[in-house]
């Protein structure tokens, strides 16, 4: 991620920051220009830029930055809608009667907003579903299991449906521990489960691009209810390191491209983060690996030398959370069956144009 700057004061401000802890400016994400911009209110809905290249452009908040607080993207003044890009692909939130589901409806989609940020530096930005039979379009559907009603966190035809327990902590890492996971967070799930969504999208526009897939991870029309199935009754293969990225990876091709497609995007957002600040690692020794960049990790033409700047960037970030008795950030390990499988998604995303049906658009109309 992008660093970025208030435009009064100059100070670094965040992603999620809805005023400058400097200057107390107001503070809002311009999705067109892919920035934090700093704003003056003029009115509660209307709002002059401070940015000078947007020549006082008029902004207004989205609905629920405005009554929710739980949003900090911004609208053109003049566009019809009341709801952000984010917003709009949000079809169903928890019931905030409940005290507790508005601060977990807040972290799903401070979650969302940071799965989406990448999805604009790679030019995948979904569009919201224009109907149930749209192939095309995504929604989001966030849902508090109830008595007798349990909710299940997965894909299907363009939903993605999240339990909103996991915005708890508790929650999360009691189910982290009882499947036997090293990492589970609410960012992991939407990059898991926008997986499904894009293998969906990329087998239907071109079928001929299954035939690599295959190759990589194995035949997706292999039974998957019988297949996860088997994985819950007998557990993963044996020595599945060798070729998956995680244990729930083993269980069928489609969770083996949803678990690597969702370590691909972590890499990204990391690595771009430590792109945009400047760091870099200087191996102590001959067989460290060290981390220079010569180019954006973001559609990056070396592939080769974003990964090995991967494997320094999460050793030193993985040594230095041991320094301060935490977990692994990454606890992963990369073998070179998983590489193999990096690779072939970054090709994809080099090679493989979305048509613009399954893009986001400023036409698209939300359900």
């Amino acid at each position: 991620m992008k660093v970025f700057y208030c435009h009064n004061c100059h100070h670094q401000v965040f992603f999620n920051n809805t005023y400058c802890e400097n200057c107390n400016t107001l503070l809002g994400y311009q999705v067109t220009k892919k920035t934090m911009g700093t704003f003056e209110a003029i009115e509660p809905l209307k709002w002059r830029s401070l940015n000078p290249k947007d020549q006082n452009a008029l902004f207004k908040p989205c609905y629920n930055y405005s009554q929710n607080q739980v949003c900090n993207w911004m609208i053109p003044f003049d566009d019809e809608h009341i709801y952000c890009e984010s917003c709009r692909l949000t079809h169903t939130i928890p019931d905030l009667s409940e005290p507790q589901n508005i601060l977990y409806w807040q972290r799903l989609e401070q979650a969302k907003r940071r799965f989406l940020y990448l999805t604009q530096q790679l030019n995948i930005f979904p569009r919201p579903k224009k109907n149930d039979d749209d192939r095309y379009g995504l929604r989001f559907n966030f849902l508090m299991p109830q008595p007798n009603d349990p909710v299940m966190t997965g894909h299907q035809l363009g939903t993605i449906t999240l339990n909103a327990s996991e915005a708890d902590v508790v929650h999360r890492e009691k189910t982290r521990l009882d499947m036997q996971e090293n990492y589970r967070t609410v960012l992991g799930h939407f990059r898991h489960e926008s997986g499904h969504y894009y293998f969906d999208i990329l087998a239907h526009l071109y079928p001929e691009w299954l035939k690599e897939f295959r190759f990589y991870f194995g035949d997706e029309r292999q039974d998957y209810g019988h297949a996860l199935e088997e994985y819950y009754q007998h557990g993963p293969a044996l020595n599945w390191q060798d070729h998956y990225i995680s244990r729930y990876a083993c269980a069928h091709p489609w969770e083996d491209w949803a678990e690597t497609w969702a370590h691909y995007l972590h890499m990204m957002d990391t690595l771009d983060t430590a792109y945009h600040t400047g760091m870099c690692i200087e191996a102590n020794h001959r067989i460290d690996p060290d981390m220079h960049f010569k180019e954006s990790p973001i559609g990056s033409l070396d592939f080769e030398h974003t990964l090995t700047n991967w494997f320094a960037l999460s050793y030193a970030l993985n040594g230095l959370n041991r320094s301060m008795g935490l977990q692994d950030a990454y606890p992963f390990t990369l073998s070179n069956g998983v590489l193999d499988k990096l690779r072939f998604i970054h090709r994809t995303l080099m090679k493989t144009a979305l048509k613009p049906e399954t893009r986001h658009s400023d036409e698209s109309e939300s359900t």
